[in-house]
């Protein structure tokens, strides 16, 4: 059976209601989805043993699921259990007039569910993949993929990417009108950037192994 297309906006609900900033607030999808294929690390919130632990972890997605793995002893992916995962990318200082007004130039994801932990196999296997592939595209084909006691150690948690909140603030600082402006001191924005660099190989390597051409095309090219 086909599974519907998605909305192009997301849902509001009591935990993704912009109640502050509300002009940074974003509900398009679009923005959701471009801000996670920025990145790869998220943060990882969630309740263990009465206690709240925030874990930073790689991530990948489909349409509609984020999958985070980890080791199957890990405390914090018994799945089953509501968590909270974010992804924030920092593009810039915004240095203004007054220290009051400084603040950053950024892109954030916020998404709240329940995690369910992966046991069908295939299901499993294609999760990692898009794990694999959403941090070094390419490289689940290069490499040696996970054999059976690999996956029996591995945790995967799946999260529904419907219930999510998205903010982004670009541009000047907010004084240029105000009463600082007179000030005569300098203001604006410092930006932010990560560029990949030359890839090091293992000193363990022999001399004739080259580097595969989907690690060599990210050296000096700009990340997020």
């Amino acid at each position: 059976m086909m599974e519907r297309p998605l909305p192009t906006t997301l849902p509001q609900t009591d935990l993704t209601r912009h109640r502050r900033l509300r002009e940074q607030g974003s509900l398009r999808r679009a923005d959701l989805e471009a801000i996670l294929d920025a990145g790869f690390v998220c943060h990882l919130g969630v309740i263990v043993e009465g206690r709240p632990l925030v874990v930073p972890t790689v991530y990948g997605r489909d349409e509609r699921q984020l999958y985070v793995h980890g080791s199957v002893a890990s405390r914090s992916l018994a799945g089953d259990t509501a968590v909270c995962v974010t992804v924030t990318h920092v593009d810039g200082l915004v240095l203004a007039r007054s220290v009051f007004e400084h603040g950053l130039n950024y892109r954030s994801a916020i998404i709240h569910g329940t995690a369910r932990k992966v046991t069908d196999p295939d299901e499993k296997l294609e999760g990692l993949r898009r794990l694999s592939e959403h941090t070094a595209p390419g490289q689940w084909s290069y490499a040696r993929r996970p054999n059976r006691k690999e996956l029996a150690a591995t945790t995967l948690l799946a999260l529904s990417l419907e219930e999510a909140s998205v903010k982004i603030r670009t541009g000047a600082p907010d004084d240029g009108d105000g009463p600082d402006a007179e000030l005569g001191l300098w203001a604006g924005v410092l930006p932010l950037t990560s560029t990949w660099g030359t890839p090091v190989p293992d000193p363990r390597l022999t001399p004739d192994v080259p580097v595969p051409a989907h690690i060599a095309r990210l050296g000096g090219t700009r990340h997020g």
